[in-house]
């Protein structure tokens, strides 16, 4: 490993002041920081506090943190696969079916993952050469949330379109990694919402032929078959068909990524244990949705099923889990303040399940409560030290 350290190293020169290779740095540098471990440290005068946690290692954690939602999800997807061309006998899956299910939904979830990625991390290497700066790690959570927050059937060519625009005009034009005030995956998720609605339901799954997939061992499915998923049925009228442990173990339709409960819990704990993300807030958002959905319960119209869908349905339904854990939480476009953590959260389950109930054209709030709120997170912080400042500037006074 040394040998080969020592080779890559040399060939590292050739990308420095002078070399051959020198305007290509930024694509050195991000490869060199992400394969090994920078040998850099700060150099100008001052005090400098050294430790084991830099963007890179937070990253990889959170990436780490959506992997069992990631697996879940793609056997979810080739589960739903078996379950409508029946292929699934009365007494449940055998290790094989369970495989080819996983399979498919490999299949089907792998080439959005490759394309969230190199269209995002190839504009943000393009950026950092032309502003002679490093490539950061940012992109590595947002091209892994992409994939499973966009419905399957979505053309891999408008998913291209919409993480571009997000990546150039949700990020670079604010400065890049650290400096984007929205959530770049959900700003991905929006642009694809408004601009190609026909391929965005909200949060219903598709499932593609197998044959267009490979996959059909014999079983292909009318192209466009789509899953109704619990938020679906209620706002078209439907009584609910799932239990609450249907949705809590994830075998229902939906988004890739957000059906499994107790994958999200996982990562859940991962973060907070690592202290990536904010239990404050993960808490705060299902605080907030948890009591407005049960003041709907109490005092909605009887006439609106999504009013009178218990609470704690709200909770697990659609990508309200997810978001509060994953998207919610993030450290860039959140409230950073300890009070202002609370309030962020609080506003985001609340305006969530708001949307839920009053707007049955789109039954899925989560993604404009956590945009919408993204916005006021400054001034949720702003109040927050401003409050702080004048109690005391009143002790200061007595």
């Amino acid at each position: 490993m040394k040998k080969l350290f020592d080779i890559w190293k040399k060939f590292g020169k050739n990308f420095e002041k002078g070399g051959k290779l020198e305007k290509l740095s930024s694509f050195y540098d991000a490869f060199d920081t992400f394969l090994f471990t920078p040998q850099t440290t700060a150099k100008k005068n001052g005090t400098h506090i050294h430790d084991g946690s830099d963007s890179k290692r937070t990253m990889i954690l959170v990436v780490m943190a959506l992997v069992p939602a990631m697996l879940f999800g793609m056997f979810n997807v080739g589960y739903q696969h078996l379950l409508a061309t029946g292929q699934i006998p009365c007494c449940g899956l055998t290790a094989a079916l369970w495989w080819k299910a996983f399979g498919f939904g490999l299949l089907a979830v792998l080439p959005y993952i490759i394309v969230a990625y190199a269209v995002g991390l190839g504009i943000e290497f393009v950026v950092a050469q032309i502003k002679h700066e490093e490539v950061a790690e940012g992109f590595l959570v947002t091209g892994f949330i992409i994939p499973l927050i966009v419905p399957i059937n979505t053309p891999l060519w408008q998913v291209a379109i919409a993480v571009a625009f997000a990546v150039i005009f949700a990020k670079e034009v604010f400065g890049g990694t650290g400096y984007n005030i929205f959530n770049v995956a959900l700003i991905t998720r929006a642009f694809l919402f408004f601009a190609y609605p026909s391929s965005m339901t909200g949060d219903k799954m598709f499932i593609r032929t197998g044959a267009t997939w490979g996959w059909d061992g014999g079983h292909a499915l009318v192209d466009g078959f789509s899953g109704a998923t619990p938020l679906t049925q209620m706002a078209t009228g439907t009584p609910v068909s799932q239990s609450f442990w249907d949705m809590v173990n994830g075998l229902v339709p939906g988004s890739v990524g957000e059906t499994c409960i107790w994958a999200i819990l996982l990562g859940a704990c991962l973060l907070i244990a690592t202290g990536v993300a904010s239990w404050k807030t993960m808490l705060a958002t299902f605080i907030g949705g948890g009591l407005t959905a049960w003041l709907f319960n109490m005092f909605g119209s009887e006439a609106n099923l999504a009013a009178q869908y218990p609470w704690y349905m709200h909770l697990v339904s659609g990508g309200f889990a997810f978001g509060a854990v994953f998207m919610a939480t993030d450290p860039v476009t959140s409230a950073r303040t300890e009070c202002g953590k609370w309030i962020y959260g609080f506003l985001i389950g609340l305006v969530a399940i708001v949307v839920r109930v009053l707007n049955p054209g789109y039954p899925e709030g989560m993604m404009l409560a956590i945009l919408l709120m993204n916005a006021f997170a400054p001034l949720i912080d702003w109040c927050v030290v401003q409050a702080n400042i004048n109690r005391r500037a009143k002790r200061v006074i007595k």
